[in-house]
């Protein structure tokens, strides 16, 4: 079978990429042999775009895949992200300029390269116009040290002035079943300027998936949706996707990213277990009916979802108006 595979600006990547994240930190304690067999398994299976980001296990997860990739650079599409930054006495959300380049050349010497593929604002900085952000990453682009430019987690407005900017090559927001309001304005818009979308958390941190956190260093413990009268509520509706699955002989973490699949937009997943890789995998297989569409939105309609999608006040909490 071929390889399906979508554009990113001027890159051409796989159909589903892999959310590299939580091979170090947010979902529990990562066991680091275990996740070297899990991404030696993504070259395998043929997927080529990875996705990481500055803040991540606070650079290890990029000084993971540097170590991992090595020899094989050639061979993946990566993507990281800056701007995004933790900690007491740093200012966060930083898009400025100055910070635009302390943040790449920091990154590319975790993951021992010269360049980066897609180069993402994490997260929108409110203080510091998106021109004067964008501008510096055009700047970038223009010197070789990023190929393409990306937003994540912008309004539709912030699109259309990054885009007048420079090309944008990429918008990644989170984008499931469970949370569908980029449908009313964003989506449209990054198709309307030709901008990739890139789906984050496709399985609803893997809620859809039919997963609970287990562990106390979970980061999922924190979030609204996770909560036990949310997880009771939002199980009543994933009751449907388990009801397609059983009927489809799939899983529901693959209804699910079928689902996002039949978008036409880019989901990357991520697991540390190469069982649970492979199963995404074959979601690429799985092609859901009109009926069958409709019958996952009906339980699933945007703003349905019980619970805000990130804890109140936390710093990596999206700049949307409607961050629920």
């Amino acid at each position: 079978m071929t390889t399906p595979t979508a554009s990113i600006g001027p890159l051409r990547v796989t159909r589903q990429g892999f959310g590299a994240m939580g091979l170090s930190h947010s979902y529990g304690q990562a066991d680091e042999a275990e996740s070297l067999r899990t991404l030696d398994r993504v070259v395998e299976l043929g997927i080529n775009f990875i996705d990481t980001a500055d803040v991540y296990g606070n650079g290890h997860n990029e000084e993971l895949l540097a170590r991992w990739f090595k020899g094989r650079r050639d061979q993946l599409v990566i993507a990281t992200k800056f701007g995004n930054r933790h900690g007491a006495g740093v200012r966060s959300p930083d898009g400025r300029p100055e910070y635009v380049r302390q943040a790449i050349e920091a990154s590319l010497k975790r993951l021992k390269v010269d360049h980066v593929d897609l180069y993402y604002l994490h997260r929108l900085d409110r203080q510091t116009p998106i021109e004067e952000t964008v501008g510096e990453l055009a700047r970038l682009q223009a010197e070789g040290k990023i190929r393409g430019i990306g937003l994540s987690e912008v309004d539709s407005a912030t699109l259309r002035r990054a885009q007048a900017t420079a090309p944008i090559a990429a918008l990644q927001s989170e984008y499931s079943l469970w949370t569908r309001e980029i449908e009313a304005d964003i989506l449209p818009t990054a198709r309307e300027l030709g901008v990739a979308f890139v789906a984050y958390s496709p399985l609803g941190r893997g809620f859809l998936a039919g997963q609970v956190p287990t562990e106390a260093g979970d980061r999922r413990n924190e979030h609204p949706r996770f909560q036990a009268e949310a997880v009771e509520a939002n199980s009543r509706r994933r009751a449907v996707i388990e009801a397609v699955a059983r009927r489809l002989g799939a899983t529901s973490a693959q209804v699910a990213l079928a689902w996002v699949l039949s978008k036409g937009v880019i989901p990357i997943p991520g697991t540390r277990h190469v069982k649970h890789l492979e199963s995404n995998w074959a979601a690429n297989d799985i092609v859901l009916d009109a009926a069958t569409v409709g019958e996952l939105e009906a339980a699933f309609p945007p703003g349905s979802t019980v619970g805000a999608r990130f804890p109140a006040g936390a710093a990596w909490v999206p700049n949307l108006a409607a961050a629920g």
